[in-house]
Parts: structure tokens; C-alpha cells; sequence
């Protein structure tokens, strides 16, 4: 294991705390900043990791190769950068040309000169004092020409000058007073910068809206709940369509031969089904639009009426897949509720192509074979006064931690958790503007005998046959992937605060190397002047702390994960 040198640490945090000292919107230097443009994004160079998940298919895969199965074990932090501030960090270091963008809790924006660690400015956004900080976190930026976008919890996309840090423009997508907050990396289609908004606890109406990048103004809005006259709204009873959910709380994937762009939507709102009979179109769904006009061309619901508060958030990645003797055009997605979907894009519809559990599910009793569409145990459907309990909790086998493919392998890699289980009642609730609206209680437990907790999962996607599977006995997984042309899968995710590197093949630990915190951010790969490095946040808080609290019940243990956030940058030894 790699071990940073204590005059190094020290010279870092030393670094760091000069840089953190820069005035919030100024700028250290004004570096050389290279436009990005729609070819850059729709083929981004391979030094380059240019949005959320560095390719709009959702891959998560740096075609990078320097570092490999063979010369892993050399990797060394070369640079650290303190974010100042604690709780959930969750963005992917964003990187185009040598210039690095993060964002952490508390809607800071930092830049970085990705060679050095030297920080170049830092925006942090001021919020009115009547609004509250649900999901203390950020998950990223978009690039598009000379901007750096990106949105904040009072429900505005935010457009900054890349090379200062100063606003440029900035858009009210939603009311915060309402319920509305975001925290999502906005995706960048056509010129074009596309949001959504969570607060589906609080009893929002979701959408996704599309705003013209050069100026702010909005081009189109489509609501994921449908409204009178609209197609579907029979799934929803009286006026609980108003305040039905299906918020957006992950970045989207996009389809630029189809013009398509496909989003994962949330739970329903309250929480419990026989509070809002019917389907609930189109919560828990995958939905897709057409990314310049807005219009819904197609969508699969996971699961329908959802009552176990497993959104379905997570963009599904876009992946070729032959089987059956042709190449089908997939959607993929690991689903909270415990199944891994194959669907099919098509310019006017998805369709179901296969569904199979991942971790233990006890919900589901059938899936028809044709729509996908499950059917439930009805012992395990939570009611209003009727507690039910169920597997996989409520956190489900897979939260929003992103999944990753390797073209190399054909695998797909899944951060799964197992062997926990939920009990939700639900309590009738009474809509008021901008409070809770779940309608529930509930709790989560790690199930007796349980041998371990999180996996990290490899599944060839041509056979459908889970390939390997490693293990961590008493920690959950809250590790976002990522994978590389070196063969490697890298990842955090775990309370003992490690980030590593495995075999994409086999799955042996190659490499691990502690950090200050646990690893929930999303990990990403860049190269510059012909050296490649693996760059990811530490900083643990949100849900991963909050599944922390049943498992130290569980093994009666009380791990604390230490709190704050650092930007750890590795690369190759000399």
C-alpha cells in the first residue's frame, strides 16, 4: 500500500490552507482555458474527463492505460487540496485541459491547476436565511465553451467564467419555499444546460428543464408527474399529482444519434401507495426526452405504486449488448429495488429485455415477461398503519453511487450492498408547502447471520452471469466506480475510509490507499504533459453516514467515520 511521505502532507495542507485563503469569486492567476464544445463532449479526448461521468453514455471508463494491473501497486498521492468544509462529497473532479473543477457541500466551486494542486479560485454561493440545507452535498459541474455550470440548493443553475470564477449568469429553475432544492451536475446537450430538481420528500412535482447555455433562458420544461390532459395522469388519483415526486436527483445520459436524453426519476410522494392508488407515472422510471424540444418519447417504470422509497435515480448507461445473435442498443441500470434492468432505446420507445435480482429481493414474486412490469408479495408492501418488512432496505441494493461498464472486459460493475433490510408503517400526512411529505416511519437493519454487508459486483452483460463478487464483512458500500484502459476498477465506498484498485477481470485488491475520510465521491482519471492520475474526494456524510448508525447496531460496534473533505491525486512513483 502507498504511503504519503509526512513532509509531503505537511507541504499540502499547507497548500491547501493558502489556497482556501483566496477571496471567494477571485481568481489565484487566470489560467489558459480551452473552450469546450459539443464535438469535445460527444468525443472527448482521452486526457480529458469533461462531464459527470466523462462520456454521455454514462460509462464511467477512462480510456487511459498508464496505469495498469502490472505497475498499480506504485501508485502514490502526489497532491492534496482541503475543501474546507465537512459533510457528504460526492462530485467527480472535472477536467479539461490541465484545469480541474470540483464542487463540495456548502455550493462551493473550486478550480484547480490539476498539475500542481494549486488552487486558482473558489465561488461559494450565499443563500437566504429562511432556506434549509437538505442532502448537504453537490455533485458536480458541466463544461460547455467558457463556463463552468452548475446548480445550487435554493433551486438555481448557476453559470460562472471558467477562468475567474465570476457569475456569469444565474436562472431560477424552481421556489425553494416549496419543497424545491438542487444538488445534481447539470448536463450539457446541444448547447443546451439540463436540470431537474430534487424534493420529492417534501411533496414537489418533478421535471427536467433545458436552459440556453450562452444565456440562461429557458427552452423547455416537461414535468415527470403528468398533469391534466397530459398521458398518464389516470395513475393518479384526484390531485395527487400535484405533489406526487418523481424528483430528479442524478445527471442524466444522453443519445446524440437518437437525440435522446435519459433520466432516472424518484419515489412518489407520500410514500405509501394506498395514499395515491394507481401506477403513479412516471416515479421510479426511466424517462426520455428529446434534448431539444423536450418532448417524452418513451419510458419503463422499475416498479409501479412504490411504496419502499426506492427512487430510481441513477441514469442508466448506454451500452451495445449482443445477445441473442444481434446488438442490442441497451439501457442498464442496477436498481434500487434490488433487480439489474436491460431495456432497449429505440427513437420512439424502451423496451423491457431482461430483469434479474442482484442482491437478495423479497418484493417482487414474478416480472411479466414481455412489459417488465412486476408483481408484489403483498406482505411486503408497506400500508398506512401496516408496517411490512422487506429486503433490500429502503437505501435498496444500490443507492445513487454510480455503476460502471469496461469496454475492455464487457463487465458491468455494481457497488451493491446486502444483507439489509427495512421496516417501514406508514401515518397519514397533510401536504404543507416546503415540510416533509413521506408519511412514514421506518428502520433499517443488517438481517441476523448476515456475513457480510457491501459488494463490489461484476456482471458480463452478454451472458447475463454475475462473474465475481468481493466482499467487505462489516462495512456497507457507498462507492462510486470508475474504469480504466489499464484493466482497473477503482473505488471507495467503505467506514475504513480506503480507496482502491482491482482487477477488472478477477477482482483482486491490486492496490488501497487510506484517506482522511470515507470515499463516496465519484473518482475520475485526466492526464497531463503525458502523465496519467486517478483523482477522487474524500469526505463521508449523507446516507453513507446515516446506514453507518445500523450497522454499528448490528455488529454493536460504534464506528465513526471522520469527517472532512480532501482532494486526493495519485499517480505513478518515479
Amino acid at each position: 500500500m502507498a504511503r504519503l511521505p509526512i513532509r509531503l502532507v505537511a507541504a499540502r495542507a499547507a497548500m491547501a490552507a493558502l489556497a482556501l485563503a483566496v477571496p471567494p469569486g477571485t481568481a489565484a492567476q487566470e489560467p489558459d482555458y480551452t473552450p469546450v464544445t459539443d464535438e469535445r463532449l460527444r468525443s472527448p479526448a482521452d486526457g480529458d474527463w469533461l462531464m459527470y461521468r466523462r462520456t454521455y453514455d454514462s460509462w464511467g471508463y477512462s480510456p487511459l492505460d498508464q496505469i495498469t494491473t502490472a505497475n498499480v501497486a506504485d501508485l502514490e498521492p502526489v497532491w492534496l487540496l482541503s475543501t474546507g468544509v465537512t459533510s457528504g462529497h460526492e462530485s467527480p473532479p472535472v477536467v479539461n485541459d490541465g484545469i480541474m473543477f470540483i464542487t463540495t457541500p456548502e455550493d462551493r466551486v473550486i478550480a484547480v491547476d490539476a498539475r500542481t494542486g494549486e488552487q486558482l479560485w473558489l465561488y461559494q454561493r450565499q443563500f437566504p436565511d429562511d432556506m434549509a440545507h437538505p442532502h448537504r452535498t453537490n455533485r458536480g459541474v458541466a463544461l460547455y465553451g467558457d463556463k463552468v455550470y452548475y446548480t445550487a440548493h435554493d433551486a438555481f443553475v448557476v453559470a460562472l467564467d471558467a477562468t475567474t470564477g465570476e457569475l456569469v449568469w444565474e436562472t431560477a429553475v424552481a421556489d425553494y419555499r416549496n419543497g424545491y432544492y438542487m444538488t445534481i451536475a447539470p448536463l450539457i446537450a446541444n448547447g443546451k444546460v439540463l436540470v431537474g430538481p430534487s424534493g420529492g420528500e417534501r411533496g414537489i412535482r418533478g421535471f427536467v428543464a433545458a436552459f440556453d447555455a450562452e444565456t440562461g433562458e429557458e427552452v423547455w420544461r416537461t414535468h415527470t408527474i403528468p398533469g391534466p390532459g397530459d398521458p398518464g395522469i389516470e395513475t393518479w388519483p384526484g390531485e395527487t399529482w400535484r405533489t406526487g415526486g418523481a424528483s430528479i436527483w442524478i445527471t442524466g445520459s444522453f443519445d446524440p444519434e437518437l437525440n435522446l436524453t435519459y433520466w432516472g426519476t424518484g419515489n412518489p410522494g407520500p410514500w405509501i401507495g394506498d395514499q395515491r392508488p394507481g401506477d403513479n407515472l412516471y416515479t421510479n422510471s426511466v424517462v426520455a426526452f428529446d434534448a431539444d424540444t423536450g418532448e417524452l418519447k418513451g419510458y419503463h417504470q422499475y416498479h409501479w405504486n412504490g411504496s419502499w422509497d426506492w427512487d430510481e435515480v441513477s441514469a442508466p448507461l448506454l451500452i451495445d449488448v449482443p445477445r441473442d445473435g444481434r446488438t442490442i442498443p441497451t439501457l442498464v441500470h442496477p436498481a434500487r429495488n434490488g433487480y439489474l434492468w436491460m431495456l432497449e432505446r429505440g427513437p420512439d420507445a424502451i423496451t423491457f429485455v431482461d430483469a434479474q435480482p442482484y442482491v437478495d429481493q423479497n418484493v417482487f414474486t414474478a416480472i411479466d415477461p414481455v412489459t417488465g412490469r412486476p408483481e408484489y408479495d403483498p406482505e411486503r408492501k408497506p400500508g398506512t398503519n401496516r408496517p411490512a418488512t422487506f429486503c433490500p432496505s429502503l437505501w435498496g441494493g444500490k443507492d445513487w453511487p454510480p455503476a460502471a461498464y469496461s469496454p475492455q472486459t464487457g463487465y458491468l460493475y455494481i457497488p451493491a450492498n446486502e444483507n439489509l433490510c427495512s421496516t417501514i408503517v406508514g401515518r397519514d400526512v397533510e401536504y404543507v408547502p416546503g415540510r416533509a411529505f413521506t408519511g412514514a416511519t421506518s428502520r433499517v437493519f443488517v438481517v441476523d447471520a448476515a456475513e457480510h454487508l457491501g459488494e463490489l459486483q461484476a456482471w458480463d452483460l452478454a451472458t447475463g452471469e454475475q462473474v465475481w463478487t468481493h466482499e467487505f464483512p462489516e462495512s456497507q458500500n457507498w462507492g462510486p466506480i470508475m474504469t480504466t484502459g489499464g484493466g482497473l476498477v477503482f473505488a471507495g465506498g467503505t467506514n475504513d475510509r480506503y480507496f482502491r484498485a482491482f482487477d477488472a477481470a478477477t477482482g483482486e485488491v491490486l492496490w488501497e490507499q487510506r484517506t482522511n475520510s470515507g470515499v463516496i465521491g465519484v473518482p475520475s482519471s485526466y492526464e497531463v504533459d503525458g502523465v496519467q492520475y486517478i483523482a477522487v474526494q474524500s469526505g463521508w456524510g449523507v446516507d453513507a453516514q446515516g446506514m453507518q448508525r445500523a450497522v454499528n447496531e448490528h455488529f454493536e460496534r460504534n464506528v465513526q467515520v471522520p469527517q472532512g473533505g480532501v482532494l486526493w491525486v495519485f499517480a505513478l512513483g518515479e
